[in-house]
């Protein structure tokens, strides 16, 4: 059986994180799927934001780079970050591309395909909607914080996550995670990667129905900072099963065995880490692992 025709696996993320799990896909092509988070609100695509609105264009043009496999002069274009002073310092052509095409009245994901097809990358690359909204978290203490960035900063745990305001998913995200045969969460920052997603109530839902697929949640190589930081291994996890309605995660991929996540989950001990970047994934390692896990 061909495994890279025959099966569709869904990655779910946003940034370096998810850019990495979709290059380990590529050999699945169409039958790869990443659900991008839309979330963020620093950088670039942050300004971006503030004076334009809109969603977050900078985690789908990451992941699109690193699918691309012939450097051209379109990817050069798409990757260019302009320097020196003034308004352009340090804006990405690619997120000011994506946002014009969004101001034509051109469909976000339309958007994204013209570009998928013009850069000749086959993974698709869905955003988790197509709506504008911010990541919100209550404190332990009972605040609440709005903006990525502002959730990463702060000092006290959290009791909570939501999005503000309230948005659909993509209904292409849904209906990839119902076809899927392997959903996969992380690696990536979970607070602002992993968890926006999950937030769309029809995300969880599609995940938790989808009982055939094997649900993957990948760790991450090297210690997160933040309130991301202080949360424990279960506590991911439970936070996750908890937006999938209660869906146990069938398989947990780390490097470092943890007994009190391998007691209460199937945690596989794999080695993952790039040879010369001991904290970034290597991209075959990744793809091994998950042909392993789709050939049982």
């Amino acid at each position: 059986m061909n495994i890279y025709q025959n099966k569709k696996v869904v990655a779910v993320g946003g940034g370096h994180g998810l850019g990495r799990m979709l290059a380990a896909l590529k050999e699945f092509g169409s039958n790869a799927t990443g659900i991008v988070t839309t979330t963020d609100n620093g950088g670039s695509t942050g300004r971006i934001r503030l004076c334009q609105g809109g969603i977050a264009w900078g985690d789908m043009r990451n992941c699109i780079n690193q699918l691309i496999t012939e450097p051209s002069i379109s990817s050069m274009m798409f990757e260019y970050r302009f320097r020196g002073a003034g308004e352009l310092d340090g804006h990405n052509l690619g997120n000011l591309m994506l946002t014009a095409l969004d101001n034509l009245s051109v469909r976000p994901l339309e958007a994204i395909n013209l570009i998928r097809d013009m850069l000749k990358v086959d993974v698709n690359i869905v955003p988790m909607t197509e709506h504008p909204s911010d990541l919100t978290a209550l404190s332990k203490e009972g605040v609440w914080v709005t903006g990525e960035t502002s959730v990463d900063e702060m000092e006290q745990d959290l009791l909570r996550m939501d999005l503000s305001p309230e948005v659909p998913a993509t209904k292409e995200a849904v209906s990839a995670l119902e076809d899927a045969d392997c959903i996969i969460l992380g690696p990536g920052s979970f607070l602002t990667s992993i968890m926006p997603p999950l937030l769309l109530p029809e995300i969880g839902r599609a995940i938790a129905n989808n009982t055939k697929a094997k649900l993957v949640f990948i760790e991450n190589l090297s210690p997160e900072y933040g309130p991301a930081g202080r949360m424990t291994p279960q506590e991911k996890l439970q936070w996750c099963e908890r937006a999938c309605q209660a869906r146990k995660i069938d398989l947990v991929l780390g490097e470092d065995n943890n007994p009190v996540v391998t007691e209460q989950w199937n945690y596989v001990k794999t080695p993952l880490a790039s040879a010369n970047r001991d904290w970034r994934h290597d991209r075959n390692k990744l793809q091994q692992a998950i042909v392993d896990l789709l050939s049982e």
